[in-house]
């Protein structure tokens, strides 16, 4: 899984935004808000993390069981999918 090209993560005043850049500003007519843990994760998704991978670093970093990890990591992925911005499994 990985982020598609033309998406980029800013901090704007404490609060991450997702931006398009390039080609994909004329196809993308949203906007995606990112919690500071939604923007760890979407560095992992950058360098083409896998779900499990994403797993993994939210039971390492933080103080969630593995099943609570999996259900946000999959609400995390469900959107980006949505919302168009991600490319493969």
């Amino acid at each position: 899984m990985k982020i598609k090209s033309g998406y980029l993560v800013k901090e704007v005043a404490g609060t991450y935004v997702v931006v398009a850049v390039g080609k994909r500003a004329s196809e993308f007519n949203g906007m995606i808000n990112l919690n500071e843990t939604a923007a760890k994760l979407w560095e992992r998704l950058e360098k083409g993390a896998t779900e499990d991978e994403l797993v993994n670093f939210l039971t390492d970093t933080y103080e969630v069981g593995e099943e609570k990890a999996r259900e946000n990591v999959k609400t995390f992925i469900d959107k980006l999918k949505t919302a168009g911005v991600i490319e493969g499994e």
